[in-house]
């Protein structure tokens, strides 16, 4: 007979070890229909993750709908008991994202009804564990909607937001400084569960992988305490995602704590069989934007000679300093950073601002400045000491290559808009009648100057920025962190 691992498929595989783990703590497994009334879904979209519901209406005229989570439904079925209810399934879920369906594997566990701290150490301890069944170098990541609602709601979130976004470790490395943050019983109560927590997963056999992050931010709606994130060295993105949820489980009218896990399977699969490799991949855009960043990187001891030399290459490497460096069209360097190609990138504001990547922003390298402007004719608008009234209040036609920029900028004034999205000289929209207004980047000014236009508003000051991605801000952060202090010195 065959050895089962050459029959079946290594997904399987995953299925049942990460079933079998589940079971040997005592959890049962939970099947459901592919169906759900949508009602359910409607009543708790904040709860959902992104993505459209897919509806239908059946024989009777009842509005159905593919489910696209699995926890909704297991709380909305379970019944009241004295212990808690512990369960797991391995489901696919159904989404449109972008108009596109998606059907994706989704492994997690629920446990509701819970009372004891344990509890939520033994959920997070197999979300651990699940991690490492689908790779070597893994981390879980947690945070604390208490800590962050108490700092929301103090005089001092924007001092402290800073210094929270920083904090990265350990609860033992990073626990004085949040002490420090600390100006609410209610942050204080919130920092005893995480130590508490972090005893008990010591106790468990879980003390390496597992780290304090508090730029993890769930929907306070339904999170109400632990909160967290799972991620795989090799997978550009986070693979496991969970937290406690005892006030979706109020909405239900169950007073009782709750806390649970989904695993993305298609996404962790994509974990590479072999440890990644430790050298820091930099995205840098063409041209003189890229050429003054490279001078910052090499000052700061990241020099790679081959660089400088004429050549059509787009990849340089310097194996001795670890890094590698690839010549990108500056557009598209945040999709290689945000996709975990490169680890870091140089990217203007102006592509931060538009396409809200989703990334870190590390450090501001004080080159390629200017500012993104709103700009007329001159005698078009006029000033008052609060803000721009313009001569009319009809809809105003706003020409621009930054459509995102200038929807929220004229979004939060209350301001009817017609965008037209130029790819070419904006300046002479309103030359021929185009547009009202354009909104673009202002270097010098003298473009508008020789086309008698004038700056109306500035929107925002523009520079390059050092960019990270997400999960390589974590496997390689003191790699990261080193560079970015080197490179600090130096601009």
């Amino acid at each position: 007979m065959k050895n089962l691992k050459d029959v079946i498929r290594y997904d399987e595989q995953v299925i049942f070890k990460l079933r079998s783990l589940f079971s040997e703590y005592g959890y049962k497994q939970y099947k459901m229909s592919r169906f759900e009334e949508y009602e359910l879904y409607a009543a708790n979209r904040a709860f959902l993750p992104e993505g459209d519901i897919i509806t239908f209406t059946e024989s009777s005229g009842k509005l159905m709908a593919l489910r696209p989570d699995v926890t909704l439904s297991i709380i909305k079925n379970i019944k009241n008991s004295n212990e808690p209810a512990k369960l797991y399934y391995n489901e696919n879920v159904y989404r449109t994202v972008n108009g596109e369906l998606k059907e994706q594997m989704q492994v997690g566990l629920e446990c509701i009804g819970f009372t004891e701290s344990n509890q939520m150490a033994q959920v997070l301890l197999l979300a651990k564990k699940s991690l490492d069944v689908l790779g070597k170098n893994t981390k879980l990541d947690i945070s604390h909607m208490g800590f962050l609602s108490g700092l929301l709601r103090s005089d001092t979130f924007e001092n402290s937001q800073l210094a929270l976004s920083s904090l990265y470790g350990p609860y033992t490395e990073v626990k004085a400084r949040l002490l420090q943050l600390c100006v609410s019983d209610e942050m204080h109560k919130a920092l005893e569960e995480l130590e508490q927590i972090d005893n008990e997963l010591k106790t468990l056999g879980i003390s390496d992988g597992v780290n304090i992050d508090f730029s993890i931010v769930n929907d306070v709606t339904y999170y109400n305490g632990i909160i967290f994130q799972g991620f795989i060295e090799g997978v550009s993105e986070k693979v496991l995602s969970g937290g406690r949820y005892d006030g979706l489980l109020k909405s239900f009218g169950k007073n009782e704590g709750a806390i649970g896990f989904a695993l993305n399977l298609a996404i962790a699969l994509r974990a590479a069989p072999e440890a990644t490799e430790k050298i820091l991949s930099i995205a840098l855009p063409k041209g003189r934007l890229g050429e003054k960043a490279y001078e910052i990187f090499e000052k700061a001891g990241f020099e790679c000679p081959d660089l400088k030399e004429d050549s059509r290459k787009l990849v340089y490497e310097n194996t001795k300093k670890a890094i590698r460096y690839y010549w990108v069209k500056p557009s598209d360097v945040a999709i290689y950073v945000e996709r975990g190609v490169a680890d870091i990138g140089v990217v203007g504001k102006d592509s931060l601002l538009e396409d809200t990547p989703d990334v870190y922003e590390l450090l501001d390298l004080n080159i390629g400045k200017c500012r993104m402007c709103v700009a007329a004719q001159k005698g078009f608008a006029k000033k008052t000491d609060e803000h721009i009234l313009h001569v009319d209040n009809a809809t105003l036609r706003v020409a621009t290559k930054f459509p995102n920029i200038a929807r929220r900028f004229y979004t939060s004034r209350g301001r009817d808009i017609d965008i037209i999205k130029l790819y070419g000289s904006v300046e002479l929209a309103p030359l021929i009648g185009l547009s009202d207004v354009i909104v673009d980047l202002v270097e010098t000014g003298k473009t508008l100057e020789a086309n008698n236009m004038e700056v109306i508003e500035t929107i925002d000051q523009i520079s390059a920025r050092l960019i990270s991605n997400k999960v390589s801000h974590r496997f390689k952060h003191d790699e990261i962190t080193k560079m970015c202090e080197k490179i600090a010195r130096n601009i």
